[in-house]
């Protein structure tokens, strides 16, 4: 509170100096019984140069603007990989149907070569929201090989029976193109069962690079024992949000099928 109290004099004794500054050059000065008249804006900046910088670092944290996308920075080339994740919130009673119906069509699409996509993995949640199934999806090829990919399965009568069907299931449903942290190393097959912990985050805009290089340091510490599966920050969707997928052994076989 004193603090704030002598900011606020020094903050009013600055604002009145540079009133008068700026008062005094718009009437002009009186030398010898002659009024010289001085540019107003050169005048000004003489004075606020440095009285008006200190007052507003008072209150302003000045940060050093960055031109280069967040995507350019902190990813791998973008027309390698290309992450989807799908959150599908399913009416309570038919989640065991749906589990079958994802379990019965999904895979076919994983293996078949004829789709440029990777099923990484689909989990229902057992902590969090409830009776929700997510599923991750990569793209080799980045945003051409998703736009072949979904061009294809619209050709496709079982998918398109599958999602019919998926349709009158679901509550509600949405997704996001995510790219993939440099750092963090590339989702792969691990022996099982695990239990998976998704950690999502909604970052403030222009804080995504401070958040990279933090965890670009961090990361080394939590991918001992293979716990750290992926990271990932959002493209299309919901901006500035980041997903971290982590894994750990679990003694119970899981519901849900899943490909990691």
């Amino acid at each position: 509170m004193i603090l704030g109290s002598i900011k606020g004099k020094m903050a009013t004794r600055v604002l009145q100096n540079v009133g008068n500054s700026l008062k005094q050059t718009r009437n002009g000065v009186r030398t010898n019984g002659q009024v010289t008249h001085i540019i107003r804006s050169l005048s000004a900046s003489n004075n606020r140069n440095g009285e008006d910088s200190w007052f507003k670092s008072l209150f302003v944290r000045k940060v050093d603007p960055r031109k280069d996308a967040h995507s350019q920075l902190l990813a791998k080339k973008e027309d390698t990989n290309l992450y989807k994740i799908q959150f599908h919130n399913v009416k309570p009673e038919c989640l065991d149907a749906y589990n079958s119906l994802c379990e019965e069509v999904l895979p076919s699409i994983n293996t078949d070569a004829h789709y440029p996509c990777e099923l990484i993995g689909t989990w229902n949640t057992w902590y969090g929201e409830q009776d929700q199934a997510v599923h991750l999806w990569r793209y080799r090829g980045g945003y051409p090989a998703l736009t072949e990919a979904m061009n294809k399965l619209m050709q496709n009568k079982l998918f398109l029976e599958y999602r019919n069907e998926r349709g009158k299931m679901l509550l509600s449903r949405r997704n996001q193109l995510l790219l993939e942290f440099s750092f963090w190393n590339e989702p792969t097959p691990r022996p099982g069962p695990n239990i998976y912990e998704l950690r999502s985050y909604q970052l403030r805009p222009g804080t995504m690079i401070e958040w990279g290089n933090y965890w670009a340091r961090a990361i080394e510490f939590r991918q001992q024992n293979s716990e750290a599966v992926g990271g990932f920050f959002s493209q299309i969707g919901s901006l500035y949000m980041v997903h971290h997928l982590w894994a750990g052994y679990f003694s119970v076989e899981l519901n849900a099928f899943c490909l990691l």
